[in-house]
């Protein structure tokens, strides 16, 4: 069963239910049944039009579900008659729904949890994991997001003049690059490999919204991108930036991602996404770890910090300092963050190894492993520590 062509195919069909009338919480619904029936008999009976033979079934399940529903006797009137079966109409509506996902009365975690569900193709499970909460209370919140979408009447004729036609609704474009980051970070975590989907859509939002932020994104995305070939080893270890053969890197992407990135500082309207792109294209244009302009760096964390007030930012600037002005700086740095952060320990085993303290970031690291997001994470931790006693325990004593 392949199923990154389900999850490619998930938001058209999803699109073409919705463009029928289907309200966006039934169609949703219909969709899923559909995927859970193309896992069961496609690998016996595989179709020779894939999207095609989910949109027929979504749309008999939702015709089923509506015909069940007495309340909707209206509606059943309306959606009547079946469509013919046949090829299914070439048109994506994978970036409409993004902002049918990004419904104005949604809060910012619920608009991008039903996105990653509806559209993205993510299971509840992954969002949950991706948010820190249980499955059971991210599913709760995934179904009253759908309810409301679909309470509020969003259809293909009312949603198209709010919003499908006005793309340049400032809550809607922000809620939409939050999403898209979220589903572009998703991609790297070995689970799901939605970065090039993040950038794709990126491309068309770009394309269609003339905003110095959605270009900072795009941006972003390529300059990260660009470096994927080089952040892991063929057995899947994880390989820190100072240590990547930048050889491997994209120069293609990396040159794409800095013009975009410039023309969007030229406006002189900053944002987060164009902050953390000047820092990813600093890094992609030191030709070596040591040429690094770490002082710029610090700078436009310090920018970033502004901006967000974000905890993250902050764990990350203290790594920079670390880097520019020693790690007795980076380590005071760091003692303004709070220690229950994710990765704190890590970074602080970091800075305490470059201090000479190979004792206490042993520790650090070990720590910091029991906590890591994902066993690649967690390995790669591991293996610092055990380098770290290996060291200890390999030098002669007095």
């Amino acid at each position: 069963m392949n199923e990154s062509l389900l999850r490619s195919l998930t938001p058209s069909v999803l699109g073409v239910l919705v463009r029928r009338g289907a309200d966006f919480a039934a169609a949703e619904d219909a969709v899923q049944d559909a995927l859970v029936e193309a896992v069961r008999v496609w690998p016996a009976d595989p179709p020779r039009d894939p999207k095609g033979w989910l949109v027929t079934v979504a749309w008999r399940r939702f015709l089923d579900a509506t015909r069940a529903d007495t309340a909707r006797r209206r509606r059943e009137d309306r959606v009547e008659e079946e469509p013919a079966p046949g090829p299914a109409p070439a048109v994506d509506d994978t970036l409409q729904l993004y902002f049918l996902c990004a419904y104005p009365s949604l809060t910012p975690s619920s608009a991008v949890a039903l996105t990653l569900r509806a559209v993205g193709g993510l299971t509840t499970r992954q969002i949950a994991q991706a948010y820190l909460v249980p499955e059971a209370t991210m599913a709760q919140r995934i179904s009253r997001a759908k309810r409301t979408v679909s309470g509020n009447g969003v259809s293909p004729a009312r949603a198209k003049p709010r919003a499908w036609g006005r793309l340049d609704r400032p809550g809607d474009v922000a809620t939409v690059l939050r999403v898209l980051y979220l589903v572009f970070n998703e991609g790297y975590s070995g689970d799901v490999d939605l970065a090039a989907e993040a950038i794709r859509l990126t491309r068309q939002l770009a394309a269609r919204v003339d905003h110095p932020e959605v270009a900072g994104l795009l941006a972003l995305m390529l300059l990260h991108h660009a470096r994927r070939a080089a952040r892991t080893t063929a057995d899947g270890r994880l390989v820190p930036l100072a240590e990547q053969d930048r050889g491997r890197w994209d120069t293609g992407a990396i040159a794409e991602g800095i013009g975009i990135l410039q023309a969007a500082l030229a406006r002189d309207r900053l944002g987060q996404f164009q902050a953390q792109a000047a820092i990813a294209a600093l890094h992609a244009d030191a030709p070596t770890a040591e040429a690094t302009d770490w002082v710029q760096i610090v700078e436009w964390y310090d920018e970033l910090a502004g901006l967000t007030d974000s905890p993250v930012v902050r764990l990350n600037r203290a790594v920079a300092v670390g880097e520019a002005d020693g790690p007795r700086a980076g380590l005071a740095a760091l003692a303004e963050v709070d220690g229950s952060l994710p990765r704190h320990a890590a970074v602080a085993a970091y800075l305490h190894e470059r201090d000479g303290d190979l004792v206490t970031a042993a520790g650090l690291y070990a720590e910091a492993a029991r906590t890591a997001p994902n066993l690649a994470e967690r390995d790669h931790l591991t293996r610092q520590a055990a380098r770290l006693n290996a060291g200890r325990h390999d030098r002669p004593t007095a």
